[in-house]
């Protein structure tokens, strides 16, 4: 039995959700996402809640129970308020800038790295901290992950693209030789 799937989940004011013929919308402010439901997964919506139960009594289905039940949650959520995530570009000479639709970043390489910025999200670059967000959580952080594996934070000087908040433990690195 999933926990988080035996939960119902309310559905804000200003937010409409559909589910017909295997797909969920969720439409608010923010939006509109959409996601297709596994067969074995049946979705309610009535008196502003959406209730996921498994409609087999096999295993894969009640393992997407609480999948699609966490997935239906995060919609909501995402159209109403956008998921941001903040990355961090530390280093003498890195920086950050935005070019058009894609990321431009000079991150110690012999050139510039271009990273082309996904539909449905929005990307701000303000002194060297890069600002991602969206409605669908997933796009977000696969996109904020994308750009900090172009440059992961070292552990000797620290230099890198970081998540904000991340703690990057330092190294002592080597010792200077002394007399015996």
């Amino acid at each position: 039995m999933s926990r988080t799937g035996k939960l119902s989940i309310k559905i804000p004011s200003g937010t409409e959700v559909v589910f017909a013929h295997g797909e969920l919308s969720v439409k608010g402010k923010g939006g509109v996402i959409t996601r297709s439901v596994h067969p074995s997964i049946g979705i309610e919506v009535e008196d502003g809640e959406v209730k996921v139960s498994p409609l087999t009594k096999t295993r894969l289905a009640r393992a997407l129970w609480g999948t699609y039940a966490a997935h239906v949650r995060v919609m909501v959520a995402g159209v109403n308020t956008p998921f941001v995530k903040k990355l961090d570009v530390q280093g003498i000479g890195y920086k950050a800038e935005l070019v058009g639709k894609t990321l431009k970043l000079a991150v110690g390489f012999s050139h510039p790295v271009i990273v082309p910025i996904p539909e449905g999200l929005t990307v701000t670059v303000e002194k060297n901290i890069i600002t991602i967000s969206g409605i669908a959580k997933d796009a977000v952080g696969q996109f904020a992950a994308k750009v900090r594996a172009i440059k992961k934070p070292e552990p000797y000087k620290g230099k890198g693209i970081r998540y904000e908040g991340e703690v990057v433990r330092q190294k002592q690195g080597k010792k200077a030789a002394g007399s015996a």
